[in-house]
């Protein structure tokens, strides 16, 4: 598994974060924890495989918000002593 992170400019509120994980989810069909911030200004989620960029920018920036980076890294799950 492979989380990603994902730097985004534009955001401004709880629906923006929405609209975000809502593009990620139709972007990315096997996407798990998807998650967005407007304070933070970021998203992340886990896939089975590291997504490919142009196609997470591409649909980001057709929502209207600035793609600035991604980051993957290998996902560890934490149990519940972890």
């Amino acid at each position: 598994m492979i989380k990603t992170v994902v730097k985004i400019e534009g955001m401004a509120c709880s629906m923006c974060e929405a609209h975000i994980s809502d593009t990620i989810r139709k972007s990315f069909p096997d996407a798990k924890k998807v998650t967005a911030s407007h304070k933070k200004g970021e998203a992340s989620f886990v896939t089975e495989d590291v997504p490919e960029e142009d196609t997470l920018k591409k649909a980001i920036e057709e929502t209207g918000y600035t793609f600035v980076s991604s980051e993957s890294e290998p996902y560890v799950k934490k149990g519940l002593f972890w």
